[in-house]
């Protein structure tokens, strides 16, 4: 996709990153991570005035392919909904959300960012009891290459990172990066992260219930 882009001369491309890929733990975030990495890279062969790459990081979409919400959905006639842990957290976005904020970062990129959205957090029980209320909640056990909590920023990116108000830019280590391209915005605290766990925005059983019904499946 990089090199398809720089022959052809394509002026901006923005790639689809995950939470998966901050700290990964398992092969898929690894070699989403590896992406991250050769999408930012990208930019030091494109040369002045070639293309621009960047890369979008969010959370679990909801109701996309591999979401817990349609076997949530599925699982609650059956009076018993599996749960991996009930301390497990994770960042939640609407499709329609994803899409706008990959449309706002082309816009708003330079070439080289990490743009990250601030979006909610739930945990899986408050996540279980929105979408199949009264039914017994079974612990079942964290599967192998899941994490507890998510992160989407750590304290390494966290030196580069700048909190734009709706969301965040991690800025590229690169010496022809010019500061004045984030002028706006300003520096996140030393030992900054970005956690499911720890993130600010937490969502109850009836916001996530009011988001469910917003998106047709309740």
């Amino acid at each position: 996709m990089i090199d398809a882009a720089l022959s052809t001369g394509v002026e901006r491309v923005v790639a689809l990153s995950t939470d998966k890929a901050a700290n990964p733990i398992n092969l898929y975030g690894a070699t989403k991570l590896c992406s991250d990495k050769l999408f930012v890279a990208g930019n030091a062969y494109s040369g002045h005035g070639g293309p621009r790459l960047a890369v979008v990081r969010y959370g679990n979409v909801v109701g996309s392919r591999g979401s817990v919400v349609p076997l949530f959905l599925r699982l609650r006639e059956t009076g018993v909904i599996p749960i991996t842990d009930p301390r497990m957290t994770r960042f939640w976005i609407t499709l329609d959300e994803g899409v706008q904020f990959v449309i706002d970062s082309i816009d708003r990129m330079h070439g080289g960012e990490l743009f990250v959205p601030k979006i909610p957090s739930a945990d899986i029980v408050t996540l279980a009891e929105a979408v199949a209320p009264g039914c017994r909640r079974q612990t079942v056990g964290i599967r192998p290459g899941e994490k507890l909590h998510e992160l989407m920023i750590g304290g390494d990116d966290a030196r580069h990172t700048r909190d734009m108000g709706t969301h965040y830019v991690v800025q590229p280590a690169f010496p022809w990066w010019d500061d004045t391209n984030l002028s706006e915005g300003s520096p996140v605290p030393e030992g900054f992260s970005y956690r499911s766990d720890s993130n600010p925005h937490q969502l109850g059983v009836e916001d996530v219930r009011a988001m469910l019904q917003r998106l047709g499946y309740l």
